[in-house]
């Protein structure tokens, strides 16, 4: 049998930076900080206390690749609900707490893997740090400090005017030192902001300040479109500097979609493995074929491949070639027909109405070949 070299070096692949150096925390089973893969976190938009809802979506979410969960809990009926839900779920479940610090005593108790607290708005927080410092400790689950720019303590609201960088990190870090006097170190700490600008200044003065584990995120970050650019942007400026050990994009859409771009936001970083990649050019007066529909339909045939296979779709003769050849599996198009390129080789010509069809058929006895199907076919991104 051939062996078949795939796009992603046997070398580990370059990173822009080192990853920061942080203490090391467990969610469950996942690890959070530098010694560990950074983590791809979402939110259920179900009622917490709908019990069957809320497993069905953290089902379909770790079917999508996420690591960590996070479920709302303001109410009674919530807290009781997250024992149940904790002990079903498959993937290490957080719980999100605000208002009432009674909830955090019940999610402790509950098996949650780790507790999330907004100190902005919890009632009366400071004094009960040594209280939830002591469950915490005992129970062995990690507390994340997510100070929020919507929910910022008054008293610093009054102090800088409105939710700056520096209010956001002085929020953090009091709060952790908090925690520290009462020799309670299992924290992860999030400052987040919907401007990505205001967010990633807030990063890296936090990063420089502390070696705690950080959570990405851009809060309210908007519907899918500019949740995801404002995203990229924000956790690709961190990210390249090493900055950031898990991440949550949160964006107006079904949380599938927060891991799907999570998910590729790593891969184009090289910090997670790289499944496929679709290569197509943007189309232009020189294109001899229907690039966005060839593109189009490769994608949606290889849709869930997992193996690290680079595939381009190419519409002319200027850098068909060149890119198809560099490619795992490629095809360089013009005057209604392919050039069929796998690793490097041409290995036939086929009509334009047959582009699809061969370029899914190799692409699928190279899968074979390698042993390692994936269950399906990589998430595609076309660019």
């Amino acid at each position: 049998m051939t062996e078949i070299g795939l796009g992603i070096p046997s070398a580990p692949p370059p990173v822009l930076a080192p990853r920061r150096k942080t203490r090391q925390i467990m969610v469950g089973n996942v690890g959070v900080g530098s010694d560990h893969p950074i983590s791809v976190q979402s939110m259920c938009t179900t009622k917490t206390h709908d019990i069957n809802a809320t497993l069905q979506q953290i089902a379909q979410l770790t079917a999508s690749g996420c690591d960590i969960v996070r479920v709302a809990c303001p109410r009674q009926e919530d807290a009781d609900a997250l024992s149940a839900i904790a002990k079903k779920s498959q993937i290490p479940v957080i719980a999100d707490i605000h208002f009432q610090p009674k909830y955090i005593f019940a999610a402790i108790d509950a098996g949650c893997a780790a507790v999330r607290v907004n100190p902005g708005n919890i009632k009366e927080f400071d004094g009960r740090v040594k209280e939830v410092a002591k469950a915490a400790g005992a129970a062995g689950i990690p507390i994340r400090i997510g100070v929020n720019a919507g929910s910022l303590d008054k008293r610093l609201m009054d102090k800088y005017g409105k939710a700056t960088p520096e209010a956001l990190v002085e929020s953090a870090l009091w709060e952790a030192s908090l925690f520290e006097e009462h020799g309670f170190g299992d924290i992860k700490i999030s400052v987040k902001h919907n401007d990505p600008v205001v967010m990633v200044e807030a990063y890296r003065q936090l990063a420089a300040q502390c070696d705690y584990p950080l959570h990405l995120g851009v809060t309210e970050a908007g519907p899918a479109f500019q949740g995801t650019i404002k995203s990229a942007v924000a956790f690709g400026s961190l990210l390249a500097d090493g900055i950031g050990d898990t991440i949550r994009v949160s964006l107006s859409a079904p949380p599938a979609e927060e891991i799907k771009v999570g998910d590729a936001i790593l891969q184009s970083l090289n910090l997670r493995p790289r499944k496929l990649e679709i290569v197509s050019c943007p189309s232009c007066g020189r294109a001899q074929v229907d690039v966005y529909k060839l593109a189009d339909e490769v994608s949606a045939g290889l849709e869930g491949m997992e193996i690290p296979l680079r595939v381009a779709v190419m519409g002319c003769v200027v850098n068909g070639p060149g890119e198809a050849r560099d490619a795992d599996l490629g095809v360089a198009s013009g005057n209604g027909k392919g050039q069929i390129f796998v690793k490097g080789e041409v290995i036939k010509t086929v009509p334009e109405a047959q582009i699809v069809e061969t370029l899914i058929t190799e692409a699928l006895r190279i899968a074979e070949e390698s042993g390692d199907t994936g269950g399906g076919a990589p998430v595609v991104s076309v660019g």
